[in-house]
């Protein structure tokens, strides 16, 4: 079995069918799913979409490009929709210094409260970072020096350097569709040299679609080309690496083993 450890099941509810997505998963061996929160004001909607099937949990958060259109979300209202019993993560969070659709210092205020709430709640922080590996290795360093906490830096595109660092820290490393790209010389090299009790395996959907589906809408049931992919950069059989980043995915999200088949 195979977990999605990052998707976005309600971007692809928009102009999909998400039953047929969902069974899609499941023919490909996706066991599991964890769909991502990007606005705290659509926690209710996602929350609801994890309630409809017994395989798929949710996350709450802010996405840092909706840091200033979502407002100052704070470390007590995260806590209160983390406390859901399908809610397993918090985030997504972090730094995107590439497009900047929110102010720098807004995004790493609100970093610094998703982290809080990780810290409170126990669950892990899920980190997005892209052009902008010293600030957020810097943030979750002082963060880790006050209160450890657990987490991942998803949808892995950064340095070899902040992948150490994030590694010193405990945090998981999670391999997306890029890995499998032509020009990801640099995210494969990393990918082989990742402990192999510390890597995910997402598909990002309906984003950055693996090959041989690159350039079309991503879906969960993809991250089987993830998994193959790496195992084989790695040499390692694709049913132990399978068998690997599942229990991988349980160890650090462990709410997830906990949480009932709906909603409720």
């Amino acid at each position: 079995m195979l977990v999605d450890s990052h998707c976005h099941l309600d971007y692809l509810e928009a102009d999909h069918d998400l039953d047929a997505i969902v069974r899609r998963a499941g023919a490909a061996g996706v066991g599991e799913m964890l769909t991502i929160c990007t606005k705290v004001t659509e926690a209710e909607r996602i929350r609801a979409i994890a309630a409809r099937y017994p395989n798929v949990y949710c996350s709450v958060g802010v996405h840092p490009h909706e840091a200033a259109p979502e407002g100052q979300v704070g470390v007590d209202r995260l806590v209160e929709l983390a406390a859901h019993p399908k809610v397993i993560g918090i985030g997504e969070t972090g730094l995107d210094y590439y497009y900047e659709h929110s102010p720098r210092e807004i995004q790493q205020n609100g970093f610094r409260r998703h982290i809080e709430a990780a810290q409170e709640t126990g669950l892990p922080l899920i980190v997005h970072t892209r052009d902008a590996d010293q600030d957020t290795m810097d943030i979750l360093e002082e963060s880790f020096s006050i209160k450890s906490f657990s987490g991942v830096i998803h949808c892995f595109s950064a340095s070899r350097a902040l992948a150490e660092r994030a590694l010193d820290l405990g945090l998981y490393i999670s391999l997306s569709g890029i890995v499998t790209f032509k020009s990801a010389k640099d995210i494969q090299a990393t990918a082989m040299a990742v402990p192999a009790d510390r890597l995910l395996v997402e598909t990002d959907a309906p984003y950055l679609a693996p090959v041989p589906h690159r350039g079309k809408t991503n879906e969960p049931a993809f991250v089987r080309h993830v998994s193959d992919f790496v195992a084989d950069l790695r040499g390692v059989p694709r049913d132990d690496f399978e068998r690997q980043t599942t229990a991988n995915f349980h160890r650090l999200f462990g709410k997830a083993g906990s949480a009932p088949a709906s909603g409720a």
